[in-house]
């Protein structure tokens, strides 16, 4: 199916004039366009060249399904709107962006194995605690293809730096918000990006709370409580990126606003994170989240020394212009 995707959207790109200009070189030299993946070192994430674009970034009128509290805990902070449905301020307002700063898009989470690498070579200082509390079950260990975990912003910095270091070129970061989103919707419009509803075969996350939050029951709705490793489950999106919605929170560099910026491209949103915060922006929800809650339009606000087992990362890797072809 992923085959299929590419060799449509390979179509699509051909027959507009910017097709041409969207290749890249890497920094073993070879050139990759849209969809390309490539990994520069052998401790590197795997990497998926995004395709230029714009979308509409946040939540629709009556996206989510269920009101849910700030995330100070200070009390509800939905409305209900048309047909029963309910709508998050901090999820909009819905707004058009253009990706004007090519990028690729790591595949997968982080993992723990690939964080290790850093700890060991002497570039990562925080070596996480890499289980998870299970109710009646107590302390379960993860394994090296899980995500890296309880790992906090300010971590990950070090963990780039350590990674730009290896590959000689500064050129992986944590991504904007509106890299994050625009990459999990991988053009679709719906929920999500497989659809209006998951399945627990195609994403992590609580069954029991999607049932609690729907009032009704789901069939077959997994609740594993746990993270599983970035390689399972039918998890990719129509450009080839796994687990955007669920299994753990994911970082990004942008700051956390009560409400979207409306800004018009990723170079603005890109502009406005350099300026700093002490709150920051996580996406696509975690295994203990309903489904509601790994929307791609939905936003969380962790502090920058944040660590949580349900709170990971994954990484960009930009393009600068004297490598576009």
């Amino acid at each position: 199916m992923k085959n299929t995707w590419k060799f449509t959207l390979s179509l699509l790109l051909l027959s507009t004039p910017l097709a041409a200009e969207e290749s890249y070189v890497v920094a073993n030299g070879s050139i990759v366009v849209p969809l390309d993946v490539f990994q520069e070192c052998d401790v590197c994430p795997e990497m998926a060249v995004m395709p230029l674009g714009s979308f509409m970034m946040g939540a629709s009128e009556g996206e989510s399904w269920s009101s849910i509290w700030d995330v100070e805990g200070k009390g509800p902070v939905a409305y209900e709107g048309p047909d029963g449905l309910y709508n998050i301020p901090h999820e909009g307002p819905q707004h058009e962006v253009l990706m004007d700063t090519p990028y690729a898009m790591g595949v997968n989470e982080v993992t723990h194995a690939e964080w290790m690498a850093c700890v060991r070579d002497g570039g990562c200082s925080h070596n996480p605690d890499h289980s998870v509390v299970v109710f009646r079950r107590g302390d379960v260990e993860l394994g090296p293809d899980h995500p890296a975990i309880d790992v906090s912003l300010l971590d990950i910095q070090e963990y780039v730096a350590w990674l730009n270091a290896r590959v000689g070129v500064e050129a992986y970061r944590l991504p904007t918000e509106a890299e994050w989103e625009y990459a999990a919707r991988a053009g679709t419009t719906t929920r999500f990006a497989q659809g209006d509803v998951l399945t627990s075969d195609q994403a992590n996350f609580s069954g029991d709370g999607t049932e609690h939050n729907r009032g009704r029951p789901f069939p077959n709705l997994l609740s594993r409580a746990v993270p599983v490793p970035v390689d399972e489950l039918d998890a990719a999106n129509p450009w080839g990126l796994r687990h955007m919605s669920g299994n753990v929170y994911e970082i990004t560099i942008s700051c956390f606003t009560k409400r979207h910026l409306g800004l018009p491209t990723n170079s603005a949103y890109l502009d406005h994170a350099e300026q700093g915060c002490d709150r920051y922006v996580a996406k696509g929800g975690g295994y203990e989240m309903a489904m509601d809650g790994v929307r791609p339009s939905f936003r969380i606000g962790p502090y920058d020394d944040y660590r949580r087992s349900f709170v990971g990362f994954r990484l960009v890797r930009i393009f600068p212009n004297s490598e576009t072809r």
